[in-house]
């Protein structure tokens, strides 16, 4: 079954909150846009496309102006195990008792390598 956009940003808005454009990750960042663009081609931050077009991240995959420590390592992880881009932000966010909490919680209270352990037992 194909998801709509609308269906995905209900879904995945739940989960994740608040989101950032293109625009504003690179001016958080303090890089251009096309160098933002390349960290989500290269698989440091990943984004979905929403009802505005453009490609939207995850206000949580930022802290202060740079991208959480942790994060693109288990992005790739991800990716690795074959996961889209949808699907690894619903895994980050989605709540996982053993933690406790979501595994992305877990990665900004600096549990990062815990998170990508859990993330490679999904290739198993």
């Amino acid at each position: 079954m194909t998801l709509s956009v609308a269906q995905i940003d209900r879904e995945t808005d739940q989960l994740v909150g608040e989101w950032l454009s293109l625009s504003e990750v690179a001016d958080r960042l303090g890089l251009s846009a096309g160098r933002t663009k390349q960290l989500i081609k290269d698989k440091k931050l990943v984004g979905v496309r929403r009802s505005s077009g453009e490609p939207q991240i995850p206000a949580l995959f930022l802290a202060g102006n740079d991208v959480i420590k942790g994060l693109p390592g288990t992005l790739t992880v991800l990716a690795d195990c074959g996961y889209d881009e949808l699907e690894s932000i619903r895994w980050l966010f989605t709540p996982d008792e053993s933690l406790p909490g979501s595994p992305m919680d877990a990665i900004v209270a600096g549990r990062h390598t815990e998170v990508k352990r859990r993330a490679q037992a999904l290739a198993f």
